[in-house]
Parts: C-alpha cells; sequence; structure tokens
C-alpha cells in the first residue's frame, strides 16, 4: 500500500470515529432536554432574567437587577437566570431572598461562567439551544439587562420567537433606557425604516427603568388572561 493509500485510510477512520461520536452526541442532547423539561416544567409561573455576567455586586444594574427578581420572586415568579455572575448572579440572589424558587441554567464555558451560589434549583447544559429552549418555553416574560453578545442573542431569539408565531406573546422588558437607546434607535432609522422588519415589531418590548415599573408591566400584560399558555399556545409550545 502506497503512503497516499495509508493517509486515505486514515483519515476515512478519522471520519467515521467522528461520525460515530456525533451520533451518540443525539442523546446527550436528547437528555438536555428532558431534564430541562421535567424539571422546568414543575416551576412555574417563571420570569427569565438576562445580563451582563461582568458587573459586580456594587452595580447600579446588579442592584436594580436583585431588587427587581426581589419583586417578582415575592409577586409568585421563579426566576429564571442562566446561573453564572453578574446579572445572573443578581437575579438568583433576589429570587432566594423573595418567596419563589431561584432557577439557574447553567452552561460550561472556557470563561466568565462560574456558577453562582444563589441557586436553588441548578441544571447544567453544554449545548446553548438546548438552553436557550428552556429559557423560553416555560418563561412568562423576560427581563433583559444590559449585556454582551450572549444577552443580544437571548434577546433577538425571543424577538423572532414572538414576532413569526412561534411562541406565545410575552413581556419583553429592557431595563436602563440609557444604555438601548442607541440599539432602539437603530431599529426603528433601519430596520424599521428599510421594511426589514414591520412599526409593529417595535411594540414587542418595552422600555423601563423602574424595578416596580417591571412588575407593574408584568401584570398589566396579564390582567386578562391567565400567566399558564391557553391550550392553543400549549399546541404552538409543543413545536417550539
Amino acid at each position: 500500500m502506497s503512503e497516499g493509500d495509508h493517509e486515505s485510510s486514515d483519515r476515512q477512520r478519522i471520519d467515521e470515529a467522528l461520525m460515530t461520536r456525533e451520533s451518540w452526541k443525539v442523546f446527550q442532547i436528547m437528555a438536555e432536554f428532558v431534564e430541562g423539561f421535567e424539571r422546568l416544567a414543575r416551576i412555574r409561573p417563571s420570569i427569565s432574567f438576562f445580563g451582563s455576567a461582568r458587573v459586580a455586586s456594587d452595580h447600579p444594574s446588579y442592584q436594580c437587577a436583585e431588587r427587581t427578581a426581589r419583586l417578582l420572586s415575592d409577586a409568585g415568579f421563579s426566576i429564571i437566570s442562566g446561573g453564572g455572575p453578574g446579572i445572573m448572579e443578581a437575579a438568583n440572589k433576589g429570587a432566594r431572598d423573595g418567596k419563589s424558587p431561584s432557577v439557574g441554567l447553567n452552561i460550561e464555558l472556557p470563561r466568565e461562567q462560574t456558577p453562582n451560589r444563589y441557586q436553588e434549583v441548578a441544571l447544567h447544559f453544554r449545548h446553548f439551544f438546548s438552553r436557550k429552549v428552556m429559557f423560553v418555553k416555560y418563561a412568562s416574560a423576560y427581563v433583559v439587562f444590559p449585556g454582551g453578545f450572549g444577552t443580544l442573542d437571548e434577546l433577538a431569539e425571543i424577538l423572532t420567537l414572538v414576532q413569526t408565531g412561534k411562541t406565545r406573546r410575552i413581556p419583553i422588558i429592557l431595563m436602563n433606557s440609557d444604555y438601548w437607546q442607541g440599539l432602539i434607535t437603530w431599529l426603528e432609522q433601519s430596520m424599521a425604516a428599510s421594511g426589514h422588519i414591520n412599526a409593529g415589531d417595535l411594540q414587542l418590548f418595552r422600555v423601563l427603568d423602574n424595578p416596580q415599573d417591571a412588575v407593574d408591566a408584568i401584570f398589566e400584560h396579564y390582567k386578562d388572561r391567565d400567566f399558564e399558555p391557553s391550550q392553543e399556545e400549549r399546541e404552538v409550545l409543543i413545536d417550539l
């Protein structure tokens, strides 16, 4: 056998080994979904919090997130965060000090993701996509604080799902108007003005600054309906 034949054979064995690993990965992914569905379905109603992992406990955004989570927890909402530091920690801390469960959806990352100590229910994920489904599937609202790419990713995810009708309409609240104003201006003057989104899509979210205002906005949304999805909405969420 020539040297080229040996190299081709080695590549084939490597490719086959990788295909086997990828096939078995399906079961790991399935396990993440099953555990998430089984555990989170019992923790309702819930609100998902997002924001930067890079803020310290003395940062105004941290303190606002902690206060908002505490108010919502005392109002009967479980609080779900990404389980890490910064805003995620603030949300779990506020929830733990309140009356409702504090939940963390942790993920393995090279940096920044150190589980915070305020989680009463902790799930662990390897895959962003399965974790993102859990944030959406049982949430009665999204509360989004200043953050980076991960925060934008989660915000874009829920906006897209609501816009396209792949999930039910829930309150999406952006906290800290100064931080979000540049993005909102761009959405208005670029995306909406060019027709890439409808003007009505800008009504999918609200921009607030005060924790109590966030609580009031969520209750206002649900004043004429239940926090739990209707039967029709449940059918939609099955295919999320």
